[in-house]
């Protein structure tokens, strides 16, 4: 067990010890979530934020309801959190991020897989009309929601 010392500024060399291990186990945490893994995502151009987003001009929408439905992954965030689209609309799922995520419906209705870094992947909205969460399986805090109308 370590000796209890304090130094000049009243800090204990047991204090110090555990705030330098804390710091260490934080870069840790932090690195192993930037690190990037494999998937199936398909090449892609430039992205945007969405496509409604790009057309008005305006930034990153809460919701929004596009013909060209597109939803954007940036600072392990959806964008837009909702988005609106016809049954059986094709989606495309965009990730600027700096690691691999998916974008995957809590009832299984759709699913990206795994899309890397900088690559996007499509997946076809359900045919029927209703309201579908979904988040990512790496990151299982991102969330967002599809709405089907």
């Amino acid at each position: 067990m370590l000796a209890a010392h304090t130094d000049r500024s009243g800090a204990t060399t047991a204090a110090r010890l555990r705030l330098a291990f804390g710091a260490l186990l934080l870069t840790l945490a932090v690195s192993a979530c930037s690190s990037s893994s494999s998937g199936s995502g398909t090449a892609s151009a430039t992205p945007s934020i969405s496509a409604a987003a790009s057309a008005s001009g305006s930034s990153a929408a809460a919701s929004s309801t596009s013909a060209a439905a597109q939803i954007s992954i940036k600072n392990f965030l959806f964008s837009p959190v909702t988005l609106t689209v016809q049954p059986g609309a094709t989606v495309t799922v965009v990730n600027n991020d700096s690691t691999a995520h998916t974008l995957t419906a809590s009832d299984k209705s759709f699913d990206t897989g795994a899309i890397d870094a900088g690559k996007s992947a499509t997946f076809t909205a359900p045919t029927k009309p209703g309201s579908y969460p979904y988040s990512c399986s790496i990151h299982p805090f991102m969330h967002g929601t599809l709405t089907v109308s």
